[in-house]
């Protein structure tokens, strides 16, 4: 008999406590404090147009433009992120909509109107710029400079580039389109009577239940099957965009355009990828061990996330306790803020509501509050991604603390480190309480948070990476991308991780690449996540030989924010991501969770 775990329907957004939501009042107190800076904001942004012509005048001049831009920048990213954010929360809200689609009409207008800048500032005499760095009024501009005049062989005229510009918002069309598809208009039917959405499709796929389970892993592809023509089509369309962008800027390939301005050499991509596919053995281990302990005959997909012990409730205030507690090594001034954020201070915006859209970001461009959007189900799962997201919070605080607004901020290939990390040493100090407990069950609840983790970020994403690159790649070579080449290339490359292990179900399987909004239609996005907790897990080894030196590297390197490249800020805390060392001490973890499984195993049939 099928068991069912129905639950309430969801509360309406109006309806849940002031406490479980985000202060988004921080931002604008109200939306009319919102509405009033979006009809002041053009006009601000019509100023600058002023400055043309002029920035190569006097260090004076160019000082005052790369300021009065800056101010200007700042306020359409907190105009933006409270739009985005109103509308993260409800898609029901159609004023929140509204908003959200006005904030990016300003947002193309200063694109357009700012467009001068750039090709303006390349005709200037570089040493005599240099010069000018050493004045207390634009020495913090250096590395914004410095990385201008990197991407000198790609900017275009002025004219070329106010082009550019105007183009940012239709072609940001797929990336609001696959959303609204997703969350507001696919049915994924009902799974043990319970209707299956974005908000508990991970629970229901981890279902106790068998029967449970393969029903909402079967409908959520289904629902997303019965409009792959469209899903290509979007997506086709989002990989000739890029092209196109990487063509006008006179890049080689649009992998090439996407790492260069971040100096992350191709290098790094092929590594992660070629050191990924000699380890999927490991992979191949565990599907076997879990369909083992599972004590199925075959494992299919929808047997993937199924709990090899009893569903653990977790709370809110347990996941803090939990997270402020693991993360003790890196002092108490960091726990102290990071526990203010998770509570009275109100980043986390964690409530289920009706309209609340999937997935789980941090947000904190507008050096207001690092912001954390989740829906919080009670699972090992919950804690797992607040510990994601607060990683990326608490280094949004202390970069922003540590530089003012004209330093970049970090890139994203320095986010998924700093959040990786985070679940990396709160996991490491459970496993030690419940070893220590002798609480079993404990321990391997910990343990299949962290192959959840790795599942999705050490699994799923290298192979969304190879996915998406071979993607480019047949575009670039002139070919097209039809929904059955899509789900074949997807089924294949899962394939490659499966192995033997897990029977597979092709199209359900190969329809995977749908079910991604922001990692595929950000371009070369889903690798990071794959290098993040490669380095992540290589700086977590440094605190066992020397916890104090470890300590100073890694905050060191969270303070560094977007004043150093990725690669050099990993480098000086001692991870190189040329070499293979950072994926392979991440699958010797993995290695060492699937030994104590094995050996839990063994153990269980000899009793």
């Amino acid at each position: 008999m099928t068991t069912t775990l129905r639950k309430a329907a969801l509360p309406s957004r109006a309806a849940v406590p002031r406490e479980q939501t985000w202060d988004i009042e921080a931002l604008f107190a109200t939306p009319q404090a919102w509405e009033a800076e979006a009809e002041a904001l053009p006009a601000a942004i019509d100023a600058l147009a002023a400055h043309a012509g002029r920035l190569g005048s006097s260090p004076e001049a160019l000082s005052a433009y790369l300021r009065e831009e800056g101010a200007v920048e700042l306020r359409l990213t907190r105009l933006l992120s409270y739009a985005s954010m109103s509308s993260s929360v409800d898609g029901h809200d159609a004023e929140a909509a509204a908003r959200r689609d006005r904030a990016s009409g300003i947002a193309a207008r200063f694109a357009s109107v700012t467009a001068f800048a750039r090709p303006e500032l390349l005709t200037l005499d570089e040493a005599q710029v240099r010069g000018w760095l050493t004045r207390p009024d634009l020495k913090d501009y250096r590395v914004r400079l410095e990385r201008l005049w990197r991407l000198r062989p790609h900017i275009r005229s002025a004219e070329v580039e106010e082009l550019l510009g105007a183009l940012q918002a239709p072609f940001a069309s797929e990336r609001s389109i696959h959303p609204t598809l997703a969350n507001m208009d696919l049915r994924f039917g009902t799974a043990g009577g319970e209707p299956v959405t974005q908000g508990n499709v991970d629970r229901l796929t981890s279902h106790p239940d068998r029967e449970v389970r393969r029903e909402a892993w079967e409908h959520y592809a289904d629902a997303h099957l019965a409009v792959r023509h469209a899903q290509a089509a979007m997506y086709t369309t989002n990989v000739r965009q890029n092209v196109f962008l990487a063509r006008a800027r006179r890049y080689p390939d649009a992998i090439t355009a996407t790492l260069a301005p971040d100096r992350i050499p191709l290098e790094v991509v092929t590594t992660l990828l070629e050191t990924y596919r000699a380890h999927t053995p490991t992979w191949h281990r565990y599907w076997n061990v879990r369909r083992q302990w599972l004590g199925l005959a075959e494992l299919r997909e929808y047997d993937v996330k199924a709990a090899l012990v009893p569903p653990r409730e977790v709370s809110y205030a347990q996941a803090v306790e939990w997270i402020c507690e693991g993360m003790a090594p890196l002092g108490s001034e960091y726990i102290q803020e990071m526990r203010a954020g998770l509570t009275t201070e109100r980043w986390v915006d964690y409530a289920e509501n009706d309209g609340k859209r999937q997935g789980a970001y941090s947000n904190g461009s507008a050096r207001v509050k690092p912001y954390i959007f989740m829906t919080w189900n009670g699972t090992m799962g919950s804690y797992s991604t607040l510990a994601h997201e607060i990683g990326h919070s608490m280094h949004s605080l202390l970069s922003q603390r540590e530089h003012p607004a004209a330093v970049p901020r970090y890139t994203l290939f320095h986010a998924e480190v700093a959040s990786n990390f985070n679940q990396a040493m709160v996991r490491q100090h459970l496993l030690r309480r419940a070893r220590e407990a002798e609480d079993t069950t404990f321990e391997v609840a910990i343990i299949e948070e962290a192959l959840a983790n790795f599942h999705r970020y050490f699994f799923i994403m290298p192979t969304l990476a190879a996915f998406e690159l071979e993607c480019y790649r047949r575009i670039e070579a002139g070919g097209t991308l039809s929904a059955p080449d899509l789900i074949a290339l997807t089924a294949d490359l899962l394939k490659q991780g499966y192995g033997e292990g897990v029977t597979m179900d092709r199209e359900r399987s190969g329809i995977l690449w749908a079910q991604f909004s922001t990692h595929l239609y950000a371009n070369f996005y889903a690798y990071q996540y794959a290098t993040g907790i490669s380095a992540a897990h290589q700086l977590l080894e440094q605190f066992g030989a020397d916890p104090e030196a470890a300590r100073e590297r890694y905050l060191a390197f969270l303070k560094s924010g977007g004043s150093l490249d990725p690669i050099d800020a990993l480098r000086e805390a001692g991870v190189d991501m040329l070499s293979p060392k950072p994926v392979e001490a991440t699958f010797r973890t993995l290695a060492g969770y699937v030994d104590r499984l094995e050996e839990l195993l063994a153990a269980r049939g000899s009793c």
